[in-house]
C-alpha cells in the first residue's frame, strides 16, 4: 500500500509512517541513555515523618535504609540494581531491550516508546499483510519467504509490546512497580503496611499523578 501511494505521488502516508519510525528510534536512544533516577552519594533520603505525610498508612517503625552495596541512603521505593550498580528512585525493572534501569525520570517515556512501538508495529503488519498474496505453490512460497517471515515477526513483536504495555498501564493504575508487584512479600514497608498497597490513591488520581 505504501508503494502504491508512492508512486502515485501520495507521500503523506508513507511520511507519517518514517516519521513514526524516527520517532520510536529517537525515543528508544533517549530512554536508554537517559538517567533513569539514579540516586546520588549526596542525596538525603526524606525522614519518616515527611514520608508519613505523604503515606498516611506506613508503619512507624519502617526506617529509611543503608543501601549495602553504594552505601547511599535509600528513599522510600528505590531499590539497588546489580546491572548498572546504582540505586534508583522508584525502580521498576532493569529492562534488557534498552539495557538500563525503568526509574523515576524515564518510566514516563519508556510507556511513550512502548506507545508509539506499537503504532508502528501495527503499521508495519498491515504493510505487510496488503502485499501478501497467498497461493498453494512452493514457488509462491520462494517468493513471499521473506515478507512472509517479517510478517509472523511483526506479529510476535505486537504481541509482546501489547501486553508489556498493558501490564506497565495496569500497575501505573494501582500506584505501584513491576519490582514491588512481584516482591510484595519482601518488602519491609509494603510487608508491614496495613493496606496491601498504600500508594494507591485511586486509578484516576495515579494516573493523573504519573503522567502530569
Amino acid at each position: 500500500d505504501l508503494r502504491r501511494q508512492e508512486e502515485r505521488g501520495e507521500l503523506l502516508q508513507p511520511l507519517v509512517f518514517a516519521l513514526l519510525v524516527l520517532g520510536s528510534v529517537l525515543l528508544y536512544f533517549k530512554v536508554s541513555l537517559m538517567d533513569p533516577g539514579f540516586v546520588q552519594p549526596e542525596e538525603e533520603a526524606g525522614n519518616i515523618e515527611e514520608k508519613s505525610m505523604l503515606i498516611p498508612q506506613l508503619p512507624s517503625n519502617i526506617k529509611m535504609r543503608r543501601c549495602g552495596y553504594c552505601m547511599v541512603k535509600q528513599p522510600m521505593r528505590a531499590r539497588h540494581c546489580q546491572l548498572c550498580q546504582r540505586c534508583v528512585r522508584r525502580y521498576d525493572h532493569h529492562c534488557p531491550w534498552i539495557e538500563n534501569c525503568v526509574g523515576e525520570r524515564n518510566h514516563r517515556l519508556f510507556i511513550a516508546y512502548l506507545g508509539l512501538q506499537l503504532v508502528v508495529l501495527l503499521w508495519g503488519a498491515q504493510v505487510a499483510w496488503s502485499g501478501l498474496y497467498f497461493e498453494q505453490s512452493w514457488k509462491w512460497l520462494q517468493h513471499n519467504f521473506f515478507l512472509l517471515t517479517s510478517f509472523l515477526l511483526i506479529i510476535i513483536f505486537t504481541i509482546v509490546v501489547l501486553l508489556l504495555l498493558v501490564s506497565h498501564l495496569y500497575l501505573i493504575s494501582c500506584n505501584t512497580t513491576t519490582w514491588e508487584f512481584m516482591s510484595h512479600h519482601r518488602i519491609s514497608y509494603l510487608r508491614h503496611s496495613e493496606l496491601e498497597n498504600p500508594f494507591d490513591q485511586g486509578v484516576i488520581l495515579n494516573l493523573w499523578r504519573f503522567f502530569c
